[in-house]
């Protein structure tokens, strides 16, 4: 690896995962973002906001021209998501892959400079979503967009790399662990349940939701699964515990009673 920011995930034929664990300091919640190369095209998954812009900016610059990025993928619209949004329309060529529900949201982050620059409309660097997915090309390969809707927001994305077999999967799979820690895969299932149930059983639409999502990774050819949080998951084995847990967890609406809609006098 380049530098000491960024961790190699997969690195063959010309095809190469790389993940930035440890650039959010001080007040900002751990997050990871991801690069992908393939021969001469790049992409990036769920930059981040303005704590990560600089730092990930010099952490890629020993691997990828910023203004030569072909995509910036966003799972869902959160800040530590795509907060950044403005300074990739302004640095890169980059096109923007989001959630349809979420495009028309997105150009709020752009202010009026911004657009002015780009002397053309916001939505012209976008791809808009559909519920049901898309299939991104991607150099010789493509990016697979797959749906994970209310896992945790109304309009949520996942990307799956085929090349790789890494499922970038956003929140889902997500722990509240140090920087050291989340640069390494998960060992032990059963003491690494304490950093993740909380944040499900909270960040979670419900039960039924994370079956459905489950029981479809299920049926993919995914050999890692790489949250936006916290460690990664690598091997069937620990995937297939991760599948089991989540579709048995009680979260979201399912936590729900009366005493949680109540006016507080």
């Amino acid at each position: 690896m380049n530098n000491d920011k960024a961790q190699v995930l997969y690195d063959r034929d010309g095809h190469q995962c790389v993940v930035f664990s440890n650039l959010v300091h001080g007040d900002g919640v751990q997050a990871n973002q991801f690069l992908i190369i393939n021969d001469k095209h790049a992409a990036l998954i769920d930059p981040g906001g303005d704590l990560t812009y600089t730092p990930l900016t010099i952490a890629l610059s020993g691997r990828v021209k910023i203004e030569d990025l072909d995509y910036v993928f966003a799972s869902h619209q959160d800040p530590d998501i795509i907060a950044s949004l403005p300074r990739w329309l302004m640095h890169s060529n980059a096109t923007i892959v989001c959630s349809k529900l979420w495009s028309r949201f997105l150009p709020h982050l752009a202010s009026n400079f911004v657009t002015q620059k780009l002397d053309r409309d916001l939505t012209s660097r976008m791809i808009h979503l559909p519920d049901g997915g898309e299939k991104i090309p991607f150099g010789d390969s493509f990016i697979y967009c797959i749906p994970a809707h209310f896992l945790h927001s109304v309009g949520n994305f996942q990307f799956f790399d085929p090349v790789s077999k890494i499922l970038f999967s956003g929140d889902m799979g997500a722990s509240m662990v140090s920087e050291e820690m989340a640069k390494h895969p998960v060992s032990d299932f059963q003491a690494h349940i304490a950093t993740m149930k909380g944040f499900h059983q909270r960040y979670m639409c419900s039960k039924k939701a994370a079956k459905l999502w489950a029981d479809m990774v299920r049926d993919m050819d995914v050999e890692m699964l790489v949250p936006q949080h916290g460690s990664p998951f690598v091997g069937k084995e620990m995937i297939n515990q991760f599948l089991d847990w989540i579709s048995e967890l009680d979260c979201g609406i399912d936590l729900l009673t009366h005493r949680d809609y109540s006016v507080p006098y």
